[in-house]
């Protein structure tokens, strides 16, 4: 039986992601919803993909090199190979993982599927990007907010539609985080005319998503400082080397709190 809390009839972004991943947690209109967002753009699969390595390789950057051992994942979506509590505690087994989601199915399966190590702590929150309040005042419950914090919002802001009130979630979230602390996004951008036109498609079917410029994604890490190579194109940031990806309509950043 469904979960009651669970709307079959309204797509949702995290089980249309899901979808677009391959995966199996979803429903027919996530499904109808996924097809007509790859026929308007046939990239966005790619975008998908990149999104998830690059929240894999900064994750396991800030849990290695920096030493990060505090993660508050904000839009946490459906969980797959690799979330960030694994990436981090196969790093890192003390780490301190934070999820965050306001959808009722990702929440059922993160409590399920996203078991800590012995050593570390995951935690799991029911609140909206909307409320960074809220957000921070459960995650204090877990983390200690006096040592650096990596924040990871991947596809998340734009589903903030006022680019001002996106920048204004992140800059309270970065104020409650000390020196040190890391700020990770990816998100969607303008730069194709087929990006413009599956943000349409999504609009029309219920489902809006804002895209942003390139220079909006930079926006949200002023006054960091932000790592090599910048803000790029997401499939283009720390790529393998031997590989020579393309540029997809999603960029990314990681800046570190002074």
């Amino acid at each position: 039986m469904t979960d009651p809390s669970i709307d079959v009839n309204r797509p949702s972004s995290a089980r249309v992601w899901n979808y677009l991943l391959d995966g199996k947690d979803n429903y027919a209109v996530d499904r109808e919803l996924g097809d007509a967002l790859r026929s308007a753009n046939p990239g966005i699969a790619a975008v998908a993909q990149a999104q998830r390595r690059f929240l894999i390789q900064a994750v396991t950057l800030l849990a290695g090199e920096e030493r990060i051992r505090q993660f508050l994942d904000i839009g946490t979506g459906l969980p797959t190979a690799d979330n960030t509590h694994e990436v981090a505690q196969r790093v890192a087994p003390g780490s301190r993982v934070v999820y965050v989601d306001n959808d009722p199915l990702v929440l059922v399966h993160a409590r399920a599927l996203l078991t800590s190590s012995a050593e570390g702590e995951t935690a799991y929150i029911d609140a909206d990007v909307h409320n960074p309040e809220r957000i921070l005042a459960e995650a204090a419950r877990t983390l200690d907010f006096s040592r650096p914090v990596a924040l990871t919002m991947i596809g998340i802001l734009g589903n903030v539609a006022d680019y001002a009130e996106a920048c204004s979630i992140v800059e309270r979230l970065l104020a409650a985080v000390p020196s040190g602390s890391y700020l990770v996004v990816s998100d969607g951008t303008s730069t194709s005319a087929q990006s413009v036109e599956s943000q349409r498609v999504a609009k029309q079917n219920g489902h809006p998503y804002n895209l942003r410029t390139p220079e909006e994604i930079g926006g949200f890490f002023q006054g960091l400082d932000l790592l090599a190579p910048g803000v790029v194109s997401t499939s283009l940031w720390r790529p393998q080397p031997g590989t020579t990806p393309e540029a997809l309509d999603v960029y990314c950043a990681v800046g570190r709190k002074p």
